[in-house]
């Protein structure tokens, strides 16, 4: 993934958290309990390489890059909107998510990301 597909993925997560993307859900046990804590509820890095929803993958469903200005735009948008945002759509991979999750989420998200490209 290049710096600019991360963009885009990042605003597809954001629309489909807010439902304004649909996503195939991989809900289980697992995702419910262990990843959700480890992911939300420890400082453990995220690990990389971790597979996404086929929707949201850049190259196969997810948006593709178009413009670097308009779509790190649409990202800040996306980020400084999220605080105040109270809805959720359920995560594809862990469930139902508390509010401060979603938030914690919303954080862990994006580190992961920028830290990947050295943001």
């Amino acid at each position: 993934m290049t710096a600019h597909q991360m963009v885009c993925h990042l605003v597809d997560t954001f629309r489909v958290v807010h439902g304004e993307k649909a996503v195939s859900s991989v809900v289980n046990l697992f995702g419910r309990t262990v990843m959700k804590w480890g992911a939300l509820h420890t400082p453990i890095p995220w690990p990389h390489g971790v597979p996404t929803r086929p929707e949201i993958e850049q190259g196969i469903g997810g948006t593709p890059p178009v413009d670097w200005a308009a779509d790190c735009a649409e990202l800040r948008r996306r980020i400084l909107e999220f605080p105040a945002q109270t809805r959720f759509e359920q995560h594809p991979m862990m469930g139902r998510l508390k509010l401060h999750e979603w938030r914690i989420w919303g954080f862990r998200h994006v580190d992961h990301h920028f830290r990947q490209f050295g943001v």
